[in-house]
């Protein structure tokens, strides 16, 4: 039997999302997390960003066992279900529920089986590994720390957690096991980084509660609250309030009805019947008697928030007096969606709350003194810093090194990194492939590199067609160039001197006799292509057709 445990960072690490994260030990494996990312500004007509998992090809997993429900842990599943071989997927009662919905939608719900994990049990056995589960405290209920011991050691993967002493359902991160863990010994911590650069402590989720209370009761318009959908006790709160405040509550955008739906099938919500409305009966309600909890806090394109803020919802607008709160922190690279998202907002007369300006949004993930307080606890041999970008990760593994961990024992990896733990201790042994995968329309992974830079050129500088027609029998012109210009200016000057080059450098390539298409096409983009550059220095995208008559 082997010794030697190897961790294979997929996703999560250098980056905010799709966290993903391969353990392998004597010939099996499991997989910790299964999450996508959503697309940057850059990333033009990308839906989805998955991890590169390409390396699990003709490598079947005993299971994927998930932390919790968040899109950035879970969000991938369907997509790696439908290339890889899984045994079962293992998560709690509510993230299961969650997984179950999205696996339907996909057409996916016979792929595997689902596997409770009760944090309170004594784990499970799957093949060399056994699990143990441990709660943790999140944004979102259900959620799980991980142990997994083999043969190699004791690893302890915490997944997205905070030490929240007064959460809304009651049940805090169980310091007690943390403990325990700690005293039988953790040879390595794989820990959330998100906030290990912020100071003190995160507040806890009752503090949005409070300032709920506080706005709520002195508005006299309608209220749109704006987070994650997956973010149930969250809009619990608010809709809590807004009961208590004689106002009825709608639910508006897809993935909220659905993981709402959820909640509260499972008694994880409870929202009184006859509180809620359609977005219809809202609208037609008087202003001052409505809340609406809609999707949208990160500027998404079509989410409800966005479509509202444009004037593009079929039910829901926003007029002067409403106020809108936004009780989410932009993920990085969101930013600019979602100030546009609140400038339009503000445009329409509504006045918009956000983390900035109120308390409207506390964090899901530890700052740094709760991850000494962790490291004091489960006092590991060892640090893997996981989910976050580099500056968080070092940040993660600076508070390792002031806990006693030596440097020998702390490991800042990278996304394909191959880390190896044995008795002897850890370290980077190796590298594989660990890029990314984009989800386009019903396309999955065929999107290039070359396509989005195409991309990015046609919305910076438009596109020229260059349209030549010639004889087939001699390759002589026919009929003077066509030029079409699509997002480049409308600088007709211009135009009529690229159709002049255009013209000459047909009659050129007639009288030295070219006639191959291909070389006819190459000589009308460069020549089209040094002069738009020469008077405009910019770079369209130049597409010669050459029609044979």
């Amino acid at each position: 039997m082997s010794d030697t445990l190897r961790i294979i960072p997929l996703g999560g690490l250098g980056e905010v999302g799709k966290n993903m994260t391969l353990y392998e030990f004597d010939g099996e494996r499991i997989l910790i997390d299964a999450g996508l990312a959503f697309p940057r500004d850059e990333h033009l007509g990308v839906d989805l960003v998955l991890p590169d998992f390409s390396y699990l090809e003709d490598r079947p997993l005993l299971a994927i066992v998930l932390t919790h429900g968040h899109e950035d842990h879970v969000g991938a599943l369907p997509y790696v279900l439908r290339e890889i071989e899984v045994g079962e997927v293992i998560g709690t009662k509510l993230t299961l529920a969650m997984v179950k919905s999205k696996l339907d939608e996909h057409k996916l719900g016979a792929s595997t089986t689902l596997r409770e994990a009760d944090p309170t049990s004594n784990g499970m056995q799957l093949g060399p590994f056994k699990l143990e589960f441990i709660r943790m405290a999140h944004s979102i209920p259900d959620c799980l720390a991980i142990v997994i011991e083999t043969q190699a050691g004791r690893v302890l993967h915490t997944g997205d957690w905070k030490l929240d002493h007064t959460p809304v359902d009651g049940l805090k991160t169980d310091v007690g096991k943390l403990a325990e863990m700690g005293n039988r010994g953790i040879d390595l911590m794989l820990g959330d980084s998100t906030n290990a650069e912020r100071p003190g402590m995160t507040g806890s989720e009752r503090l949005v509660g409070e300032a709920f209370r506080q706005l709520i009761p002195t508005r006299t318009g309608r209220i749109l609250v704006a987070s994650f959908a997956s973010n149930i006790h969250r809009m619990q709160q608010a809709a809590e309030v807004a009961i208590a405040n004689d106002r009825k509550v709608a639910l508006v955008g897809r993935s909220m009805r659905k993981n709402m739906g959820i909640a509260r099938n499972l008694g994880y919500v409870n929202l009184p019947e006859g509180s809620l409305v359609s977005p219809k009966e809202a609208m037609a309600l008087p202003p001052g008697k409505v809340m609406i909890l809609c999707t949208g806090s990160q500027g998404e394109p079509m989410s409800a928030l966005t479509r509202i803020a444009y004037g593009d919802h079929q039910n829901v607008d926003v007029e002067r007096g409403d106020t809108v709160i936004i009780s989410a922190k932009p993920v990085p690279g969101n930013e600019l969606r979602v100030h546009d998202s609140i400038n339009r907002l503000a445009r329409l007369g509504a006045e918009v709350l956000h983390e900035e300006v109120a308390m409207v949004h506390v964090s899901g993930h530890a700052c740094s003194e709760e991850l000494r307080t962790l490291l004091s606890l489960v006092r590991p041999k060892a640090l893997m810093p996981i989910h976050g970008e580099y500056r968080m990760l070092a940040a993660h593994a600076r508070l390792g090194r002031d806990a006693g961990i030596p440097a020998d024992g702390i490991i800042i990896a990278e996304n394909g990194s191959v880390v190896e733990l044995t008795h002897r201790g850890v370290r980077i042994v190796d590298r594989i492939a660990a890029g990314v995968t984009f989800v386009d329309g019903l396309g999955v992974g065929d999107v290039q590199d070359v396509a989005l830079r195409d991309r990015r050129r046609l919305s910076e500088d438009g596109v020229l067609i260059v349209v030549t027609t010639v004889a087939l029998s001699d390759g002589g012109e026919i009929a003077p160039p066509e030029l079409i210009a699509r997002g480049f200016g409308d600088n007709e000057e211009l135009l009529e001197e690229l159709r002049e080059e255009a013209d000459r450098i047909a009659e050129e390539l007639a009288e030295d006799g070219i006639t191959e298409i291909k070389l006819l096409q190459e000589h009308m983009h460069d020549g089209i292509a040094k002069l738009v550059y020469d008077r405009t220095r910019r770079r369209p995208m130049i597409l010669p057709v050459v029609i044979e008559v």
